[in-house]
Order: structure tokens, then C-alpha cells, then sequence
């Protein structure tokens, strides 16, 4: 396990669904480059890979939630400038996210840190193998997707590092009776055209 990720843990609220994480404190040196943990997404992208999003899971029995079947489909950027081939916009726990061509989510991988056992009774990841070869999946044809790549359980222990490509397929049941923390953190080696910046961590 990650001493410092206990300890940047501890210190965040608690009884979020999702927290987005940005200047908290310890969070560069745990995702940027250089780190254990962005070794494993350079291992796919290359050195310039570097932390662009950072989002804290929490279930517990007081914070409990499924997840239907998606594609992760959208970036945070600094600020919204409008941009040809970005959007739809939104705004997200008060950050700004926007839609990108789907190639530049096709070019990313999610890293997912463990920070309690995931057993098959706590809530584990599921994904679709194969479905991030498929593009953009209309909401209509993700049900169809699933049936023919099939799905892989992603049962991890505490500490464990799972690693993902970014427009993958995935869903989740509502957890159980036990504490389910997932650190996860999306990787990028593009640059934004024009203005655009992303938000970072």
C-alpha cells in the first residue's frame, strides 16, 4: 500500500459519491510523473503521460450508488473555450468538463488504486473486454456491446493497481456492507489545441 495515500485519504471528506480532487495536498506526488503509480500508465503511453483528472470513490453503507453500463467520455479543462469538434460542455462539481473528439479519449488509460479489498461482494468494476476497440457506443448500442464482448470482474486487494483504457466499457452494482475507496486517476500524453488547458490534479 501507499503510506501517502492513507494519509491524503484521511484528510478528505467523507460521504461523496465521487469527489474530484485538485491541489490536494500530496496528490502531485503520488500521480505525477516520476511516481510508482504514473509508471504504470507511462508503461502504456510513454514518459510524457501525466495526470489530467483525480477522482475519489467512497462507497460505504451510507454512501451507496450503482453504475449502468457508460463510457467515460468527457475531459475537465481549466476554463470553457469553445473550441471546434468540443462539446457538449458541462460543469461538474463546479469544474468545467467538456466532450472531446473520442480519438483523444481512445489515446488515454484510467489508473484505478485500491485503497480497500474489492471483493465479489464489494462492489468490484466490471468492463467489457474488447469494447474500447469499438468507438464512440451509441447509449442505444451499449447494452448490444456487452452481450457480444462479455464481462470481465475486477476484483482487486487493498493496494492493488488496475489499469484501463479510457473509452472501455464499465459499470459497477451498489456496494454492500463495506468500505469500497477507489483513487482514480485518468492519464493524457496530448496537448489541447488552441487555448484549451486541461484542469489537472
Amino acid at each position: 500500500m501507499f503510506p501517502d495515500l492513507d494519509r491524503l485519504v484521511d484528510a478528505l471528506p467523507t460521504g461523496q459519491a465521487g469527489l474530484r480532487l485538485r491541489g490536494t495536498a500530496g496528490l502531485a506526488g503520488l500521480l505525477d510523473p516520476g511516481s510508482t503509480i504514473a509508471s504504470v500508465a507511462a508503461g502504456v503511453l510513454g514518459p510524457n503521460a501525466r495526470p489530467v483528472r483525480a477522482i475519489l470513490f467512497d462507497k460505504s453503507p451510507g454512501t451507496n450508488w450503482s453504475l449502468a453500463w457508460h463510457q467515460d467520455r468527457t475531459i475537465a479543462v481549466r476554463q470553457r473555450i469553445d473550441t471546434p469538434d468540443f462539446g457538449p460542455w458541462s460543469t461538474k462539481r463546479g469544474l468545467q468538463h467538456v466532450e472531446p473528439p473520442f480519438g483523444l479519449i481512445e489515446r488515454m488509460v484510467t489508473v484505478r488504486i485500491h485503497i480497500d479489498d474489492v471483493p465479489e461482494d464489494n462492489a468490484p468494476l466490471l468492463v467489457a473486454p474488447g469494447s474500447h476497440r469499438l468507438g464512440r457506443i451509441a447509449e442505444d448500442r451499449i447494452e448490444a456491446a456487452v452481450a457480444a464482448c462479455g464481462v470481465a470482474t475486477c476484483l482487486a486487494d487493498r493496494g492493488d493497481i488496475w489499469l484501463y483504457a479510457t473509452p472501455i466499457l464499465h459499470a459497477s452494482a451498489a456496494g454492500h456492507h463495506l468500505h469500497r475507496r477507489v483513487l482514480q486517476a485518468d492519464y493524457s500524453r496530448d496537448e489541447l489545441p488552441g487555448q484549451l488547458e486541461w484542469l489537472g490534479i
